[in-house]
């Protein structure tokens, strides 16, 4: 590692595993303090050692949670350059099945909570004067749409824009805003296709570049973003994911039928 990101303050949602996890793994390996935030306590915990980093316990759902997440990094590095928002889920399930409680759950976890992140990042980094980056975590579901996701779909293309927007309001204050759309990774949360290997061959078919993503691919996107190299990108989507996104999503509704 070249220490891109040294002396530098990260908060990452998120952080306890998958994506998350992988990105403040390589931040400490390139020299910047970070904080990670999650609601899973064992794995929390378990990072926290791992890496050395500072760990706190958060819904980002909750208001004053991602706050205190916030506040953390003020009071134990006395400062924030760089939040990651990757804190997310989803539900497989059909638009006619879908429950409100469903819908809730994803949009307010993909969605709502990276604004509220983003709300409360951003404060701290203009309030200090220093500026900085904020790194949303979408997927190509922003613009694919895909068989049982419409509540993920939506909430991503939320984060897109919403990520726009904030580019656009908090540029003056030296506040960068990017996304990251990661393609198919294999994580805890994308077992559903590593197991049954039908499936994966649906989504390898729709790869051009032939494999499924790893966490690593992406947190090297989140450096580089992350990073003075990438300081006049703001309001964009790096999407990476092997040029999945030129093509489709998998009829995922056929293999649940046969």
């Amino acid at each position: 590692m070249s220490g891109r990101l040294a002396d530098k303050v990260a908060l990452v949602t998120g952080g306890a595993s998958g994506i998350g996890r992988e990105i403040a793994r390589c931040y400490v390996a390139e020299g910047a303090s970070v904080v990670i935030g999650d609601r899973n306590a064992t794995l929390l915990a378990e990072v926290e050692k791992a890496l050395g980093a500072a760990a706190v316990e958060m819904d980002v759902t909750r208001e004053a949670d991602v706050e205190r997440a916030v506040g953390l990094a003020l009071s134990r590095f006395g400062r924030l350059d760089i939040g990651v928002n990757s804190a997310g889920l989803g539900f497989g399930v059909s638009v006619l099945e879908q429950t409100e409680a469903q819908w809730d759950t994803v949009v307010d976890v993909c969605l709502k909570g990276v604004f509220l992140c983003l709300k409360h990042e951003a404060r701290a980094m203009v309030n200090a004067g220093h500026g900085g980056v904020i790194i949303n975590i979408a997927s190509i579901s922003a613009r694919q749409p895909g068989e049982g996701l419409s509540a993920y779909c939506a909430a991503k293309a939320g984060v897109e824009m919403l990520t726009r927007c904030a580019a656009m309001e908090l540029g003056p204050q030296r506040v960068r805003v990017v996304g990251i759309g990661p393609g198919l990774i294999d994580t805890p949360l994308t077992t559903f296709q590593q197991d049954r290997p039908h499936v994966r061959e649906a989504f390898l078919a729709n790869i051009p570049l032939g494999r499924v993503g790893v966490p690593r691919d992406i947190a090297n996107a989140a450096v580089f973003l992350g990073s003075d190299e990438a300081s006049w990108i703001s309001g964009d989507t790096l999407f990476v994911d092997g040029a999945e996104l030129t093509k489709k999503y998998p009829e995922l509704g056929r293999f649940r039928r046969s």
